[in-house]
């Protein structure tokens, strides 16, 4: 905020302007980071709900049996796992002041973000190959929507990652940097959750139920 103060005291003396820094609440940015939270599990909550509606509608088209490879799915929920543990890690080192450490474990997670990503991407290629895209049918439609939702963000959690792995690398764990760091693990940690929902709804009840 810039503030002006004259001194009204002596004639012809220009105005004299200071610059004075205001730091943002720690306490707004993490309650308008739960409120975005919620608005992603709105979001969530819809998608899951239009899958339960339009999950059995196969279009004389392939069915979850047909499709999901549940062992490469299960390999790929390990990875988004572990990259949860390690963002752990991540952060306990953070209230260590341990710069380094927190660096590796962050690169660490983001390994595994990238692997989450690129089996998924396989996953959705190898379905489209098959003729199994999102147009085949209303179950498809439904699965691609989720599912690919839910990667678009771990996606941008992993984007986020770097550019939070940049600003530590340069400015170190400052307070900013702390906070910043705490919404990246609430944000990476429920994606965790969401996909330990689309694993359980909709690969094993597909397969299964």
């Amino acid at each position: 905020m810039t503030e002006l103060h004259t001194d009204y005291m002596q004639e012809g003396k220009a105005p004299t302007f200071y610059l004075e820094e205001e730091h943002h609440p720690e306490g707004s940015t993490m309650l308008g980071f739960w409120l975005y939270l919620m608005s992603d599990c709105l979001i969530f909550a819809v998608l899951f709900a239009t899958h339960a509606v339009l999950g059995r509608n196969y279009a004389a088209g392939p069915s979850p049996a047909d499709l999901f490879d549940l062992p490469l799915v299960a390999v790929n929920t390990s990875m988004l796992l572990f990259s949860s543990i390690t963002y752990g890690f991540a952060m306990l080192q953070v209230e260590r002041y341990e710069k380094k450490a927190t660096l590796f474990w962050m690169a660490v997670t983001a390994l595994f973000g990238i692997a989450f990503v690129s089996l998924e991407l396989y996953e959705f290629a190898h379905m489209i190959h098959e003729g199994a895209g999102p147009q085949r049918s209303a179950f498809l439609s439904s699965f691609f929507t989720l599912v690919g939702t839910h990667g678009l963000h771990v996606t941008s959690g992993i984007i986020w990652m770097f550019v939070l792995m940049a600003q530590v690398a340069k400015h170190g764990l400052i307070p900013e940097n702390k906070r910043r760091l705490m919404c990246l693990s609430m944000f990476w940690h429920f994606l965790d959750v969401v996909w330990i929902g689309v694993f359980s709804f909709v690969y094993l009840m597909g397969v299964l139920g």
